[in-house]
């Protein structure tokens, strides 16, 4: 007696899952590369030149200072041990303000360009979501993926939404 249950259940098992591939055979599939979009659309682009452009004096700003602190070391080093005490003393002080300066203008500016990359990134992906939700519905897609551990090739659309968004002004 305690068989014919099990015998049931075993037969709903197999049922449910036939009846879950059917389904799952009627689902339209798409997958998205977002480091793809990301390193490759002509907006991403576009926004890496615009951010070059925007923080390249500040980039040299720092570059220079950086500069300026390898001069004064090499200075110390080679003239140190001729130097008066009160002469070296001022250097080491003048090696350290700048090399505090130096530190805050450089995380300053990493994180002004993060932000800033961040804005950059999230204006583009606002795009793409448009340009994904167009080619998803125009397509008939169910559902499109942007993380995956395996997608076949098959189901990619990456290369259909770099296209839409290169076209886009």
């Amino acid at each position: 007696m305690k068989q014919i249950p099990l015998i049931i259940f075993a037969v709903a098992v197999a049922v449910t899952g036939l009846l879950s591939q059917a389904q799952a055979a009627d689902l339209k599939i798409g997958f998205i590369d977002a480091d793809r979009i990301n390193r490759e659309s002509v907006p991403a682009e576009r926004a890496t030149k615009k951010l070059e452009k925007e923080f390249a004096p500040r980039e040299q700003e720092v570059r220079k200072l950086e500069q300026q602190i390898k001069a004064l070391q090499g200075q110390l080093e080679k003239d140190g041990l001729t130097m008066s005490e009160s002469d070296r003393r001022n250097k080491e002080t003048e090696l350290g303000r700048q090399t505090r300066e130096y530190q805050r203008l450089q995380r300053e500016f990493r994180e002004d360009l993060n932000l800033r990359r961040n804005e950059e990134l999230a204006s583009l992906f606002e795009r793409a979501n448009k340009v994904i939700k167009q080619i998803a519905e125009s397509e008939k897609f169910d559902i499109i993926l942007q993380e995956a551990v395996y997608r076949s090739p098959r189901i990619d659309i990456t290369e259909k939404v770099l296209k839409a968004l290169s076209s886009e002004k």
